[in-house]
Parts: C-alpha cells; sequence; structure tokens
C-alpha cells in the first residue's frame, strides 16, 4: 500500500475495534503528519481515502469526525443453542416464491443474494476473454476437462500460497461456480437418508441440495459472536450419525460473522476425531474489511479431510460461474463425479480468468471493492437506526455484503416481506434459512449495492412498514 493508503488504514482499524467511536473528532492534520513524518498532502490523502469509504466525515472549519456508525450502537442477535433434527428437509419452495423476485430490475435488491454487477471489473475481464479466446487450442477443449485449465488453478494455487497454504495446483478442480463445488462434494461423501450438519441461520443453498439428495439435516446454531456453536456441534456428534458438515466459517451467509482463526483450528480438530469431512463455503473470504484475510479452516487440515470450495463470482465474474475446490482425500471422486455431471466448466472463461490474474490488477480491484462494501454496510446501518424500530438486534459483520436483523419474538417477516414485494423492495425473510423454517422475526438485508437516494427511500419505506406490523 502506498503511505496514505496505510495511515488510513490504521485509523479505519481503530474505528472498527471502536477505539475511535462515532462522533470522535480525529487528529489534526498537522498531528498525523508529526505522528506520521509525512508530508501535508500525504495526510490530506489519508483522509480523503476515509472520507470515500463513509468511515469519516469532514466539518467545515472543525475537522474530520468518526461517521456514526448505527448497527454498531445496537445490540447483536439472541443466541439459541439448541440443534434440531429435520428428518425431512422442505425449503425449495418457500425460497422460489421469496427470491423469484431478484431478477427485477423494478425490485430493490435488499433481498438479493449477489453484490452490484457495478462493483466489478467486467469490461477489464470482457478484454481478457476477447483476447485469449482467439487464440484458444483446439486441444485446450480436451485438455480442461476435470480438473481444469492448468493456467487457472496455477493461479488458484498461487493465491493459496499467499495466505500460506501449500495446495498444488494438481489438487484444485475447476466447477461451475463454487455451488457445484458444494454440491460435487455433499454427494462424494454423503448418501440419500444420511444426515448431514448445517448451519443455523444458514445458506439456504445447502438445505436445498440436502432435499434433491434425499438427506437429512442437523442445524447446528451459529453464534452472532463467534460463528458456529463448537459446543453444540461436538455435543451432537455423539448422539447423531453424522455423516458430513456443510459450514461457512468466514462472512457466513445470512448473519455475516466469521469464527476466530482459534475455533476454526478447534472445529477441525473435532471433526478429525470423528472422522468426519467437512464441505467449507468460503466465497466470501477475499471479502474481509481489515488488512488480513482470515484464514479458512482447510489451513488447519491435516488429515485431508476439509474440502475447501470457493469462486470468482463475488469477487471478480459474476455470470462467468467459475469456481473450484481443494478436496483433499477426495479428489477422485469429486473429480468423476465432474465428469458424469457437466463434464466441465466454460473454457474460455476459465481462460479469461486466468489471463486477468496473470496480468495483474486483481489485489488493487479487490481492495476497492473491499472498501465499497465497508461503507455500503456503514449507509445501511444509519438507515436501520434512523428508520427502524428501535428493539431490533443487528449483526456486526466484519466482510461480506449480508446484515442480520433481529426483530422481537412474534414479528413476522414473511408478512413483510410481501408488504415490501408490493412496494417494489426485496428483502430474505429468516425462514428460508433454516430447514425446519425457523426465524419468522429474522431478515437478511444485502449491503452489496452502492448506496442511492432510491436505496436510502426504500429503507425508510421498509423500516415504516416495519413499525406498522409492530
Amino acid at each position: 500500500m502506498k503511505r496514505y493508503e496505510a495511515i488510513a488504514e490504521l485509523i479505519a482499524a481503530d474505528i472498527r475495534s471502536g477505539q475511535l467511536p462515532p462522533g470522535t473528532r480525529l487528529p489534526s492534520i498537522r498531528k498525523v503528519m508529526a505522528q506520521h513524518r509525512v508530508s501535508p498532502a500525504t495526510a490530506f490523502q489519508a483522509y480523503y481515502r476515509l472520507e470515500e469509504r463513509g468511515l469519516v466525515r469532514a466539518r467545515e472549519r472543525s475537522g474530520y469526525y468518526v461517521a456514526g456508525l448505527g448497527a454498531a450502537s445496537q445490540p447483536e442477535p439472541a443466541h439459541v443453542a439448541q440443534p434440531m433434527l429435520s428428518s425431512t428437509v422442505d425449503v425449495s419452495e418457500l425460497v422460489f416464491s421469496v427470491l423469484g423476485a431478484v431478477k427485477d430490475r423494478d425490485i430493490l435488491p435488499l433481498g438479493s443474494a449477489f453484490p452490484s454487477p457495478r462493483l466489478f471489473p467486467l469490461p477489464r475481464l470482457a478484454r481478457s476473454l476477447t483476447a485469449t479466446a482467439r487464440f484458444i487450442d483446439p486441444q485446450d477443449t480436451v485438455a480442461s476437462l476435470p480438473p481444469g485449465n492448468p493456467a487457472l488453478r496455477q493461479q488458484i494455487a498461487l493465491r493459496y500460497l499467499g495466505q500460506g497454504l501449500s495446495v498444488p495446483s494438481e489438487q484444485i478442480i475447476i466447477t461451475n461456480g463454487a455451488l457445484e463445488a458444494l454440491n460435487l462434494c455433499l454427494a462424494a461423501v454423503a448418501k440419500p437418508g444420511d444426515l448431514v450438519a448445517i448451519e443455523s441461520p444458514g445458506f439456504y443453498a445447502a438445505s436445498q441440495a440436502l432435499e434433491r439428495l434425499g438427506m437429512r439435516a442437523l442445524e447446528i446454531p451459529v453464534h452472532p459472536k463467534e460463528g458456529l456453536d463448537l459446543e453444540t456441534l461436538a455435543a451432537a456428534l455423539e448422539t447423531h450419525p453424522v455423516k458430513a458438515c456443510w459450514f461457512m466459517t468466514s462472512f457466513q451467509n445470512p448473519m455475516g460473522v466469521s469464527m476466530p482463526e482459534a475455533r476454526k483450528r478447534e472445529l477441525v480438530a473435532l471433526l478429525a476425531r470423528h472422522e468426519i469431512p467437512l464441505i467449507e463455503d468460503d466465497v466470501y473470504g477475499e471479502l474481509y474489511f481489515g488488512q488480513h484475510p482470515p484464514l479458512p479452516a482447510k489451513a488447519f487440515d491435516k488429515q485431508g479431510l476439509v474440502m475447501h470450495c470457493s469462486s470468482f463470482s463475488k469477487t471478480l465474474a459474476p455470470g462467468y460461474r467459475i469456481g473450484w475446490v481443494a478436496p483433499g482425500r477426495y479428489a477422485r471422486e469429486i473429480e468423476r463425479l465432474k465428469l458424469m455431471t457437466t463434464l466441465s466448466a466454460s473454457v474460455p472463461a476459465q481462460v479469461a480468468i486466468a489471463d486477468y490474474l496473470h496480468k495483474g490488477g486483481y489485489d488493487k480491484h479487490l481492495r476497492k471493492l473491499r472498501h465499497a462494501l465497508e461503507g455500503q454496510l456503514l449507509q445501511l446501518g444509519e438507515a436501520l437506526v434512523q428508520h427502524f424500530p428501535a428493539d431490533i438486534r443487528v449483526s456486526r459483520p466484519s466482510g461480506g455484503y449480508f446484515l442480520w436483523v433481529e426483530f422481537p419474538a412474534g414479528f413476522d417477516t414473511l408478512r413483510l416481506h410481501a408488504l415490501a414485494a408490493e412496494a417494489g423492495i426485496g428483502i430474505a425473510p429468516g425462514p428460508i434459512f433454516s430447514a425446519s423454517h425457523q426465524y419468522r422475526h429474522c431478515l437478511r438485508l444485502n449491503y452489496g449495492s452502492p448506496w442511492s437516494p432510491a436505496f436510502a427511500e426504500g429503507m425508510a419505506k421498509l423500516g415504516q412498514l416495519a413499525k406498522q406490523l409492530l
């Protein structure tokens, strides 16, 4: 990072940690110059960068102040430590009915599962696609069959290496997005009728996969501060014949919470003792707000039991549908399942992304993307404080683009969803994030779109509807 970026990040870290609470007046430009031994231009650039990110605000003739963090002033969601066993899973109809409006451009996408495409370097990717597609060797269409394009797998292996993980490119399998990777992993380690541990609340695609394959769900609660409840999981493994686990350890969808590194290590050790494979969904791992990326559970895997799944859909190339899995000891089964189902991910898309990564610029784009998401989170949080009922509870994500809102018991977010849809606002009500349709008083909001007057108006209207329902 440049000097002014480093100074900005130091101040941002103090804001996130609470050392600089909302409303705090920041040191003067003169003090920043003296403390960091930089020029006035560098000091101003650091504050300009923080202002662009929405973390600070300038007051005329007064200086710079920490922006109101909104949701950070509200209590976090309550923790309910009770696992739920579902003999059958039936969530798809509810998910389809709730999320069917995502494709409608006239619906405000607060319930969407995707960030705004405007945040991605799609023109730059298109140039890579155009440049590389003309020179694809016909033989590459065969050579890029599973495990996938060698150049792309090498680039992914280098990114693992940058985090301190040794994952050889030969052990990486390219898939049609992370969702295919996750489904292939599940099919490789479990069969119809088996019991699979999933998060609660958790990503609805996990419940849908179990439903499609005729498997049973064991819902393990997610703690709003520490992620997956390890103590509940440990007790459940002693009494239930769990065949596999499907967890999101960083910036979990829908709560946005991440497991601390020590807890991830404990999770891997716990599953290793029981010889239970972990399907790790890590599609948001690159979207962290601090200086350092969170290590995945894969980093602590010594027995090859962790199947690490991710993709470029949430960070670089929405629509290209390029994901991957580092499958550990299950590589042979997953590669065969890939050949038996979809055969290969798009060869031109693989080559284009490999070219983009090779030429550089990805990390610069990621920094810009993270800063945009962090600023959008602050604006959404302030809108919650301003317009929503005072007795809500709100999660505090340190990455990703999801916020979890908990209303008082008895509140009906399915009803709120219906009213919001009539007003042109999309939300994701809590029951779609549970195999047993829990969390009717909760909802997930998406802050993955640039803030605009339309979003401000939409949040004001949504808050008004929520107050009416209360």
